[in-house]
């Protein structure tokens, strides 16, 4: 027989206690820290389960409202609000998913500013995303009227139209993303930036769509010391017409650069940034390579992916700093770029070439893929390079043999190479002898000269 124990639980006949609730015996500022992980939603419905759990909703400080599947999403979320105790919010986000729900985003934005929100994401869902400009007009302006001291973190995305007449005065912000967003003009991008004098981590992904009103995107921010721009056509695969605009970047503190998807961009000017660490440049063509490259200069850690390789090296750069190089190569021009980067990096530690596969419209130039060694043999191979990596080597080819040939023989510093190839079938044994036999003669042309550990390997 199962009788109610003391405890409140069940309790076997042979005393066992079973369906305890131990979770209701915590202290109540341990129930809402874990409270806090869970979607409002499922917090507000806790209320039920005790008169133990009846209150603590309350309390909770990280909110997350999605309209999905809510008829009556605005009166909900303002009646949250009215019994929802809390003086002080560490995150709030907002999930609108139907355009008669974004009327009102200005009110529940002022309501968590007045609540000290810390942490602050505002998502318009697709719905909106390919409609004209005109009719998506969300206007979050209350970020204009409010002095807000509290606000670390703001995450805007999708169809957002970014409209202000005056600075706004963000002034403890530290991390801004925008995904997808619009700007009225150029006046709400300075306005925007230059409302945030703590700034320091900034994301933005764009498409050439978002260019109708501001074909040169500034960024100019003092205090920036991180940055992605992502920037993809939005008819990439379609190659008739191009991007127009570009972007100015002024970011005197920049320690970490992330750019990716320039296509056809008229420019990319990138200036003061002698305090950048590391910089990644993906998927970027037909733009003016030197002006990015001459602004790396200064960095320790460099990848590097262009498409197609139509390079013009920076004449008179010189790589400094420069002890981690990545490579992305995917393109017959490559190992012009590869000679000019070995002998313009002399501290150069660590060289990591990844190719990338070549399609068959590219191979028929395979014969203009000629490697040109530098006149003299860099400084970086004979006193610093200490690792190199090729994943996706081509052993076949006469042009890779001839690149890694050059830089095993002439290293003196190096302690080890890494050689990725693609995989080859077991019943193709001539090929796995003919690979075999070109890997250990890598092998032996860098151990002439210098002891290094070699590792082979299958993509």
């Amino acid at each position: 027989m199962e009788q109610q124990c003391e405890s409140g639980g069940e309790c076997l006949s042979n005393g066992d206690v079973v369906n305890e609730d131990r979770i209701s015996e915590l202290h109540e500022a341990l129930l809402v820290h874990i409270m806090s992980s869970l979607p409002t939603k499922t917090v507000v419905a806790t209320s039920v389960l005790s008169k133990r759990w009846r209150h603590v909703w309350e309390t909770v400080q990280n909110l997350k409202f999605d309209s999905k599947y809510h008829r009556t999403f605005l009166e909900d979320v303002y009646r949250f609000f009215m019994l929802h105790k809390a003086l002080f919010l560490e995150s709030f986000h907002l999930e609108i998913r139907h355009r008669y729900d974004a009327s009102n985003v200005g009110i529940l934005i002022g309501i968590a500013f007045a609540r000290h929100v810390r942490n602050l994401v505002l998502d318009l869902d697709y719905i909106f995303y390919y409609d004209d400009v005109g009719s998506t007009v969300i206007n979050p302006s209350v970020l204009c009227i409010y002095d807000n001291n509290t606000l670390e973190t703001l995450t805007l995305k999708h169809s957002i139209l970014l409209d202000f007449p005056y600075r706004v005065c963000l002034k403890s912000l530290r991390k801004l993303h925008l995904y997808y967003v619009r700007f009225r003009n150029k006046e709400s991008v300075c306005n925007l930036l230059g409302g945030c004098p703590s700034l320091e981590d900034l994301v933005v992904h764009r498409s050439y769509k978002l260019f109708v009103s501001e074909k040169t995107f500034t960024i100019a921010v003092p205090s920036l010391q991180r940055l992605t721009v992502q920037d993809y056509y939005q008819d990439y695969y379609h190659r008739g017409g191009g991007g127009e605009g570009g972007y100015v970047i002024n970011a005197p503190s920049l320690k970490y650069l992330n750019i990716e998807g320039f296509y056809k961009r008229e420019f990319c000017l990138i200036e003061n940034a002698s305090e950048l660490v590391e910089a990644k440049v993906s998927d970027v063509c037909d733009i003016n390579y030197e002006n990015i490259l001459q602004s790396l200069t200064s960095a320790k850690r460099l990848s590097l992916h262009f498409s197609p390789l139509e390079i013009k090296y920076p004449s008179g750069s010189i790589f400094h700093q420069l002890v981690y190089l990545e490579l992305h190569t995917d393109k017959w021009k490559r190992w012009n770029l590869l000679s000019l980067m070995l002998d313009g990096c002399p501290k150069l530690q660590i060289l990591k070439l990844i190719d990338v596969p070549i399609y068959v419209f590219q191979q028929r130039k395979s014969d203009r893929r000629k490697w040109n060694q530098p006149k003299c043999v860099p400084e970086c191979l004979v006193f610093h390079l200490e690792t190199f990596v090729w994943i996706g080597y081509e052993w076949q080819r006469r042009d890779e043999k001839e690149v890694a040939t050059y830089i095993l023989s002439n290293t003196r510093c190096l302690k080890k190479a890494t050689f990725s190839t693609k995989p080859i079938e077991p019943v193709e044994l001539k090929k796995l002898e003919k690979r075999l036999e070109m890997l250990n003669e890598l092998a032996s042309l860098g151990r002439a000269s210098n002891p290094c550990h070699f590792v082979f390997e299958s993509m």
